[in-house]
């Protein structure tokens, strides 16, 4: 199954680390970020996990749950989780999925006919509040996944859903966005009474104020 954005995220049950899970009551009204790794006791997820259990202010400040995967069982996530706090100083406050089964990763796409079925692919999904998948991310087995990465698209995410905007290349919170072309010049000035940049009729570039996302919500 190929997850498509946009789609609904895929509903599953399953055992993890903090007991029998079901997916879109574990998330609530929240985001959510599901990302899986091939196994337990891999180096560069062991690496991962730590990074992403470190940035607990970050997810909570961004409403974001956060649900990692892997196809060991809970026994084997319970050892792993000591050697992550032992290795890299930090322990686990998330659940870990223990998709022996592989339920979850078939549900996913986590799994390639062409590569070990005993393991998945390391991919990231990140789910809005309505359950919709809005980012979708595959990475090889060598290379760390940027969790800082993935927190900035989710400020994008969280910024455009509320105001008529996208965000350019290498866009930091804070920085100028882009006006949607969809929006007049006349709704935009009600929109953004502050003005903008027009570099091109379809590149309007925009500094928000924040009365003006509050507005917005």
């Amino acid at each position: 199954m190929t997850i498509q954005l946009g789609q609904t995220a895929p509903d599953f049950e399953q055992d993890s680390s903090r007991g029998r899970i079901r997916f879109h009551d574990y998330l609530g009204s929240s985001w959510g970020v599901l990302f899986s790794h091939p196994k337990d006791f891999t180096p560069v997820c062991t690496t991962e996990l730590a990074a992403v259990a470190r940035l607990e202010p970050e997810w909570k400040k961004r409403d974001v749950k956060v649900i990692g995967l892997s196809v060991d069982s809970t026994e084997n996530h319970a050892s792993w989780a000591e050697d992550i706090r032992e290795t890299q100083g930090q322990s686990l406050n998330f659940p870990v999925l223990a998709d022996k089964d592989r339920t979850v990763s078939s549900l996913y796409g986590m799994v390639h006919p062409e590569a070990d079925p005993s393991v998945t692919v390391r991919s990231v999904f990140v789910i809005d509040p309505n359950k919709k998948v809005r980012l979708t991310l595959t990475y090889p087995p060598s290379a760390g996944r940027n969790f800082a990465e993935i927190l900035r698209v989710i400020d994008s995410l969280q910024l455009t859903d509320k105001n008529k905007v996208s965000t350019p290349s290498d866009w930091q919170p804070g920085q100028p966005v882009i006006i949607s072309p969809a929006l007049s010049n006349e709704d935009a000035k009600v929109r953004f009474p502050q003005g903008w940049k027009e570099l091109r009729p379809y590149l309007r570039v925009v500094e928000l104020r924040d009365e003006t996302a509050q507005a917005a919500e």
